[in-house]
């Protein structure tokens, strides 16, 4: 054997080694690729706020598992994530009011999980609960809500309905492990016919409103007019009365004050000295002189 085939030996010998731990290297680097994916696989972590549904070969588990780390059975066991949190539901519904008008109602409603009866939940209606479930229930409470208040009465009476509709979701879900928790009406939308008859109607009563607030101003004015005047009669009344009062008891005490002789002495000074020519009865006449001269005049 010379030195070029020893030469060749070697090489084929180095190259035969080389295969050999390229090959043991490359099944080590499967067998840690496969036990990597294996070990991935058989933990699961559940989020904050929510809850994990196990499904065992399309088998739903009724232990729910809470937030953080849980083992499971890798590729035979997967873990469906429910969230528990408070989420929020926008729907646009069509529904009549007592006085048959259309009203579009747009709600916003906030509602939640049960987080014991995630499991029920997922087995019985699927992930897709909230389009299979409560928007139907959201639709049909606001329907028979509405039917009970005029179009005009759902304007003014909005937290009623919000009420109403928060009681009536709840009815209806809490059963199935869902809960309503907040009710918000964004908007009513009614006809075009609908919104010009109401804009008609609260002119009107504008008008009524006027009419009447200067009616009643009249009326004021009226009536502090009438209590001028009956203030000012009463004033001029008792000024009468007491100018009367005030002249009677004048007249009370020149009254009391005129005794005979004064009353005589009041004639004498009235008195203008000249005698009356006549007096008697109406069958007698007597000369005032005659009397002065001592003579009568004989029947």
């Amino acid at each position: 054997m010379n030195g070029n085939t020893k030469k060749r030996i070697i090489i084929e010998g180095d190259k035969i080694m080389n295969n050999k731990i390229t090959k043991k290297a490359i099944i080590i680097i499967a067998v840690l690729a496969v036990l990597a994916i294996v070990l991935a696989n058989s933990f699961t972590v559940v989020e904050a706020g929510h809850t994990g549904v196990l499904v065992t070969l399309g088998k739903v588990n009724e232990t729910v598992l809470q937030e953080g780390i849980h083992m499971k059975i890798p590729f035979i066991q997967q873990c469906v994530k429910i969230d528990n949190r408070i989420v929020k539901l926008e729907v646009q519904t069509e529904a009549f009011s007592k006085d048959l008008q259309s009203v579009m109602t747009t709600l916003a409603i906030n509602y939640r999980v049960d987080t014991s009866k995630s499991y029920s939940i997922y087995k019985n209606i699927g992930a897709n609960y909230e389009t299979v479930l409560v928007t139907p229930a959201v639709n049909e409470v606001l329907k028979a809500i509405t039917a009970k208040y005029t179009a005009e009465e759902s304007v003014t009476n909005r937290a009623l309905i919000s009420d109403g509709l928060v009681a009536g979701l709840n009815d209806k879900l809490n059963a199935i492990g869902l809960y309503v928790t907040d009710v918000n009406i964004i908007n009513f939308d009614f006809s075009e016919a609908f919104i010009t008859a109401i804009e008609e109607k609260q002119v009107a009563q504008q008008k009524l409103l006027k009419a009447e607030t200067e009616k009643q101003t009249a009326i004021k004015n009226a009536e502090a007019e009438g209590e001028t005047i009956r203030i000012k009669a009463n004033a001029e009344a008792d000024q009468i009365k007491i100018k009367a009062e005030a002249e009677a008891e004048a007249n009370k005490t020149i009254a009391a004050s005129l005794t005979p002789q004064v009353i005589e002495n009041k004639k004498l000074e009235k008195w203008d000295g000249v005698l009356p020519k006549v007096t008697g009865g109406a069958s007698t006449f007597v000369s005032v002189d005659d009397v002065v001269n001592g003579t009568t005049p004989e029947n």
